[in-house]
């Protein structure tokens, strides 16, 4: 008999076990980790013991995860292409499982440059849509994707939380990346269509979660817990999402009322500039200025509060520290609920 593979193993696992999560998503059936050994980075002093770092938006794994394996066969549903587990996680040769959704990827997308720079692919996906744990590219402005990557190798963007794999990785590579290398990614994932990929639901308990090892929330075991001031982004798939399925999405769960009461800081600026007024009258982004309509919540809580410490600088941050200024951690969750919930 084959022996199962590690993706493959867990679906029949949740199957069998009943721990099979609402919306197709897995369940882990081992026990909660303690707490990293390693502290968070101390909190900047202009920041109060108030307003710390929201760690549900900057997941950091608790434990080591084990390694799936790579000849494990995998499968996607709406496609015919076949992959290995090792062929989904070559960082130098994406596995592009839709081809045809997507215009041809520039080399810097889909192989990078070995040794130093990842495929942009790998994180972000062939079409841009990316995951919680990086970032959404597609129909971003192509200056403003080039000047950001900028802007990490020259350190002036920095991460609020030094610890997550999955910012250290992108310093990384932006360390090595040129300038050309960056406007032709740039350029590619401009022209990408972003369209619905976050389902945002309204609730006041959410299914209890696990950090995986790539610095993302998924469903952990069969219960339930408060949300409470968090947001919690999971795969709407988990098989899908690990095999890195560029038409598998993700839920996120927000506290009750707070995208109503996002609405009302978004329309109003909440004592600085309305965000219509840099970002666009539907939010999709106007010149230079980013599209936030759609976008993943906690990445949008993470650069509000990367804003708010300091740790995101260069010329464009310096509108924005103002008007996080007097953001409370509540605001900035409201905000981030409210523009997630927006058809991009």
């Amino acid at each position: 008999m084959r022996k199962l593979g590690l993706l493959t193993g867990l679906v029949i696992l949740a199957a069998a076990s009943g721990l099979a999560a609402t919306g197709g998503v897995l369940a882990q059936t081992a026990p909660r980790p303690a707490a990293p050994a390693n502290p968070p980075p101390a909190p900047p002093k202009h920041i109060s013991a108030s307003d710390q770092l929201p760690y549900w938006a900057y997941p950091v794994p608790t434990r080591k995860w084990p390694e799936p394996d790579p000849k494990e066969v995998l499968r996607l549903p709406g496609t015919k292409v076949v992959k290995t587990v090792a062929q989904t996680n070559d960082r130098f040769k994406i596995a592009d499982w839709r081809p045809d959704e997507h215009p041809k990827m520039p080399p810097i997308v889909e192989f990078g440059r070995a040794p130093d720079v990842m495929a942009c692919g790998y994180c972000h996906l062939p079409n841009g849509h990316g995951r919680p744990e990086n970032a959404s590219l597609a129909g971003q402005p192509a200056e403003y994707i080039k000047q950001q990557v900028i802007e990490m190798r020259e350190g002036r963007r920095k991460s609020s939380e030094t610890r997550m794999g999955s910012i250290n990785t992108m310093m990384r590579v932006a360390q090595h990346t040129t300038d050309a290398e960056a406007r032709i990614a740039g350029e590619y994932f401009s022209k990408v269509k972003y369209t619905k990929w976050i389902r945002v639901v309204e609730t006041d308990t959410v299914p209890k979660t696990e950090i995986a090892a790539r610095n993302m929330l998924m469903r952990h075991g069969k219960g339930s817990e408060p949300i409470g001031q968090r947001i919690l982004e999971v795969p709407e798939n988990l098989y899908r999402t690990e095999a890195r399925d560029p038409a598998s999405g993700f839920i996120a769960y927000v506290p009750k009322g707070s995208v109503a009461r996002g609405k009302k800081l978004v329309e109003s600026g909440a004592g600085g500039f309305p965000c219509a007024a840099c970002h666009g009258a539907n939010l999709k982004g106007l010149g230079n200025a980013p599209a936030l309509a759609g976008r993943s919540p906690s990445g949008i809580v993470r650069q509000l509060y990367d804003f708010r410490s300091g740790t995101r600088g260069g010329p464009a941050a310096e509108m924005m520290k103002v008007q996080v200024a007097n953001m409370t951690p509540a605001m900035r969750l409201d905000v981030a609920a409210y523009l997630a919930s927006l058809n991009p």
